[in-house]
């Protein structure tokens, strides 16, 4: 699912504004920890918890390039 870094909370989390309209706090994993580095206003993509809808994982991040190209498709409605 598509999301938008909207707050870092510190330790790893963040906040999310899914497309769905749902707010969830976003974990980066620690495989993906060193390797990408998220700030605000990044498009990621984000994985709702099979036991919790309001937390998520965080497994990818979209260069700005990519979210252009995503806006021009209409992938995103932000």
């Amino acid at each position: 699912m598509l999301a938008t870094v909207s707050t870092l909370l510190g330790a790893n989390r963040v906040r999310l504004q899914c497309l769905d309209g749902v707010v969830r706090m976003g974990r980066i994993p620690g495989s993906k920890k060193k390797r990408m580095w998220v700030r605000q206003g990044d498009v990621v993509i984000a994985t709702p918890w099979s036991f919790q809808d309001e937390k998520a994982d965080v497994i990818w991040k979209y260069t700005r390039p990519q979210v252009d190209w995503l806006q021009r498709k209409g992938f995103l409605k932000f």
